[in-house]
């Protein structure tokens, strides 16, 4: 499913080169981001270790849903290191790992009040990068011709090579990695932005949620394989359900956000006329 490519005089796959580009790239752009926003430097080492742990965690999570997701559909044999990856069990089971690490591991060095107040900061890094991370995933299916694309005669297919010969298909994979760098290129600017405009305005992890999910949740129409649906949901493909989790994960998470700030306002519009008063007395 893989073909092998030759790189730098060794033969490795091209969805594997592919990833480890994007998650290198979304490493070092992590540390960078950091910097940007200030993390102390015990904050910045935790960061990458948290991220190497994530990764490890998260690659296991996306083997485990695979198999298990074969073994409900198909029965026989559960599979755990021949059914293939999912992003989707990563992305679950690297969320869990990461705030795991985050949280106590910041209290293990005695810096667990700093990351508590860089969460909003983090979650605004993880926003950015895990598009970016995830496109290069995108192409690397892409070049080995996993593409789970449909046939069709609209201007939007590419003429690929299938079981039936060269025929014109809707590159899902392709056209999906082209919108997670969209994604991520506007993340990245509104991060920037964001901190030379009043400091955020706007989260950015629901926005990646939310736009990533509605994507994902119409882009599934245009695939063919035989990842359909769980018998228990006809209606829906596996990933058209992770798609809907995202959005209302994301929308849970800017109406929780705009609580927060409401709160804050009100607190700060409290103690205003406090301090007009004590300047009167005076």
């Amino acid at each position: 499913m893989y073909p092998v490519i030759h790189f730098l005089g060794m033969e490795i796959s091209s969805w594997t080169l592919m990833v480890t580009i994007g998650l290198l790239a979304a490493l070092f752009i992590t540390n960078a981001l950091a910097i940007k926003r200030k993390f102390s430097f015990k904050l910045q080492r935790l960061l990458i270790i948290n991220f190497l742990i994530t990764i490890i965690i998260a690659l296991f999570g996306a083997m485990l849903f695979q198999a298990f997701y074969d073994f409900i559909k198909y029965g026989g044999e559960f599979n755990l290191f021949g059914s293939g990856l999912t992003f989707y069990g990563g992305f679950i089971f690297g969320v869990l790992a990461f705030l795991g690490v985050w949280f106590y591991g910041s209290r293990i060095i005695g810096i667990g009040n700093e990351a508590k107040e860089k969460f909003s900061d983090i979650a605004d890094i993880a926003a950015c990068v895990i598009p970016m991370a995830h496109g290069f995933g995108r192409i690397g299916c892409f070049l080995a011709g996993c593409c789970h694309g449909a046939p069709t005669k609209a201007w939007y297919g590419v003429m690929m090579y299938t079981p039936t010969g060269y025929q014109k298909v809707v590159p899902v994979q392709l056209y999906e990695a082209i919108v997670l760098f969209a994604i991520a290129g506007v993340l990245f600017w509104l991060f920037f932005k964001g901190s030379e405009m009043n400091k955020k305005n706007v989260p950015l992890l629901p926005l990646y949620t939310i736009g990533y999910g509605v994507w994902r949740f119409f882009i599934e129409y245009a695939r063919t394989d035989d990842r359909g649906s769980l018998p228990v949901l006809t209606f829906l493909s596996p990933s058209q359900l992770t798609a809907i989790i995202l959005i209302i994960a994301g929308v849970a998470y800017l109406w929780i956000w705009y609580q927060w700030k409401k709160k804050k306002s009100d607190e700060v519009r409290a103690e205003t006329p406090m301090a007009s008063d004590e300047q009167n007395e005076k």
